[in-house]
């Protein structure tokens, strides 16, 4: 009689699970911002995925078909709708109308886009500077894009989607805060980067000047001679304390600079990507940008 008591309890559970699980919207996201502020706004009521696994360039990332399944059978897709998901635009087409997931592009989400440094076929229209989140304006936009959209998907638990992004959002502009404080009140205002640089929008936000090895996110692995020398005359002559590389970073040219000057490296979080230990120790936005703050206090001071 227990053991029959005990599986019926059993099945009990085992159908409430699935039924829960069945209940919860799906989502996948591109990239770790979209991912990051998709499962902030839905909390517990969807399961969220990433496309881009962490640890891997997200510029050289192409969808498998796997990828392309899950993207289909989504309820929420949420992209960039940039460069590195340009992809993305191709897939979405090849879905028929009621087949497709319903789509959030962030892009949309922010104004006031940078264009990129280079040159761009007229025809084809500008290309836009992606790494929008990096400036908490754009962040906090995103995150109640993300609210905003689920809550249309899922009326019935919209408030509580609108909420937790909303929640978030604050945090995010705890945030802005504090640096622009910092900024206020730094000795400097220039940020060398002897590295790639995806942080136009972050630097704009506060008035702050910047010297790159690259940039943006450019294929180039090796900047010219003229470059480096660049990079070590400007710490040399400002006497600026640090110089920054973005994660993942083998640090190759900052360590150079650093030998010549007397610099202290610093890293500041792109947070297109992340490493592994990082993800699985539940990094987020939030987490990755403070310590960023604290990059950027030790960098202008």
């Amino acid at each position: 009689m227990k053991k029959t008591l005990l599986a019926a309890l059993l099945l009990l559970l085992t159908l409430c699970a699935a039924g829960y699980a069945e209940g919860r919207l799906s989502v996948v996201c591109t990239d770790f911002p979209c991912y990051d502020f998709a499962r902030q706004a839905a909390g517990d009521r969807a399961e969220v995925t990433m496309l881009l696994k962490p640890g891997v360039e997200a510029h050289s990332f192409e969808p498998t078909p796997a990828d392309i399944i899950s993207i289909g059978e989504a309820d929420l897709f949420v992209y960039i709708g940039g460069e590195s998901d340009a992809w993305a635009d191709s897939i979405l087409e090849g879905f028929d109308g009621e087949d497709a997931p319903a789509t959030l592009r962030m892009m949309d989400c922010v104004g006031d886009l940078v264009e990129e440094e280079g040159e761009h076929h007229h025809d084809e229209g500008p290309e836009y500077d992606e790494h929008i989140w990096t400036a908490p304006q754009n962040a906090a936009k995103m995150a109640r894009a993300a609210g905003e959209k689920l809550a249309e998907i899922d009326p019935a638990n919209g408030e509580e989607y609108r909420a937790n992004a909303e929640a978030y959002a604050g945090e995010i502009e705890q945030i802005d805060a504090e640096i622009a404080d910092i900024v206020a009140n730094a000795r400097r205002r220039t940020l060398v980067f002897a590295d790639r640089f995806p942080f136009v929008y972050l630097v704009r936000a506060y008035g702050l000047d910047y010297l790159a090895a690259f940039p943006s996110c450019t294929a180039d692995t090796e900047p010219s001679a003229q470059v480096v020398t660049a990079l070590i005359k400007k710490v040399v002559d400002e006497r600026i304390p640090a110089v920054y590389t973005i994660e993942l970073s083998t640090q190759a040219i900052a360590k150079t600079v650093a030998e010549e000057t007397g610099a202290q490296i610093l890293t500041l979080h792109s947070m297109q990507t992340l490493s592994q230990a990082d993800f699985d120790a539940g990094a987020s936005w939030v987490s990755l940008m403070r310590d960023n703050v604290a990059a950027l206090k030790a960098g202008l001071n």
